[in-house]
């Protein structure tokens, strides 16, 4: 019954005498992250906890959608947007989980499929939690709540960037994956790897011979040396390494910059050689040499004035 038609339910004595009010057609959403799962938190239970909730509020279950092994942190799961599919087809009035971790673990997620759901006058509501957005009072309760995931969003954003300005005045490194030719020490700030240095130079001062980043990548390929994460050598980890300006002691952080001279392993003239020449080769890859153009356009020209002469226009 994974995200089909659900045969309804015998309805039960008080279902039956409470006809006049109106009925809604529920869509239950369940999930597992994983197929060890413990029991309290099964496909089953979960399921059987809302087709409880909503005999109790006399909906009828229309479908039940479920992903089993899915993450919480992705809403691009398959019966998930088949639910949502279903609800903006107007085929179910009200969208039920036992818990908001089971639908979503991202409030930011949940503010925006609440907005779409009402859109599509669809209503939303948890066994566990006091989310219910099917009546006024739950529905303003919402929108409380997604105002405070908002400025929580804000507020972290906040303290990150705080945080962010607070290592760049230090001039600490932000993760724990320095480029090549340094590494991170216990105070978080930088230091020189005399090996990878060496690298470092090496492949500033072979570019400039070669004038080839493919070329560098080959030649570093064939010495069997490898990238900081162990990686093989291609034109874009060359790339990265010419166009990285911390190798001329200019660190940058949060909008922080600075010059640290313990950082600086490639001499500014050599780095500026290496900028000057990607870039008179960027320019000559992009536009066509005057004379090649002439020559292209005559050769064109020619073959369409012999045409011409043939009869064959």
């Amino acid at each position: 019954m994974d995200g089909t038609h659900i045969p309804k339910r015998e309805e039960s004595i008080d279902q039956r005498d409470s006809e006049d009010e109106p009925e809604l057609d529920a869509g239950i959403y369940a999930r597992t992250s994983s197929p060890s799962q413990k029991s309290k938190y099964s496909i089953d239970e979960q399921i059987n906890r809302c087709w409880e909730q909503c005999e109790a509020a006399g909906w009828s279950v229309e479908y039940v959608f479920f992903d089993k092994a899915e993450s919480g942190r992705d809403v691009d799961r398959p019966q998930f947007q088949k639910m949502l599919e279903q609800a903006e087809g107007g085929r179910i009035d009200v969208v039920i989980f036992w818990k908001l971790d089971r639908f979503c673990r991202s409030l930011a997620d949940l503010v925006r499929i609440e907005d779409k759901l009402r859109s599509w006058d669809v209503g939303l509501q948890s066994v566990t939690e006091y989310i219910d957005t099917t009546s006024p009072v739950g529905r303003f309760n919402f929108r409380n709540l997604a105002s405070a995931a908002e400025l929580e969003s804000d507020l972290t954003s906040q303290r990150v960037q705080i945080g962010m300005y607070g290592l760049a005045k230090d001039h600490k490194w932000p993760n724990d994956h320095p480029p090549l030719g340094y590494e991170k020490n216990s105070d978080g700030r930088l230091e020189v790897n005399d090996e990878e240095a060496s690298l470092v130079q090496w492949i500033f001062r072979i570019y400039l011979e070669e004038r080839s980043m493919p070329q560098v990548a080959y030649l570093l390929n064939e010495k069997d040396l490898t990238t900081k994460k162990g990686e093989r050598w291609c034109r874009q980890s060359v790339r990265t390494v010419l166009s990285n300006e911390l190798y001329i002691g200019e660190y940058e952080l949060a909008d922080f910059n600075e010059y640290v001279e313990e950082y600086q392993i490639v001499s500014e003239y050599l780095f500026e050689a290496v900028v000057k020449t990607r870039y008179r080769f960027q320019s000559a890859s992009n536009e066509m040499d005057p004379r090649r153009k002439k020559s292209k356009s005559e050769k064109i020209l020619g073959h369409f004035k012999t045409m011409v002469e043939r009869g064959d226009g």
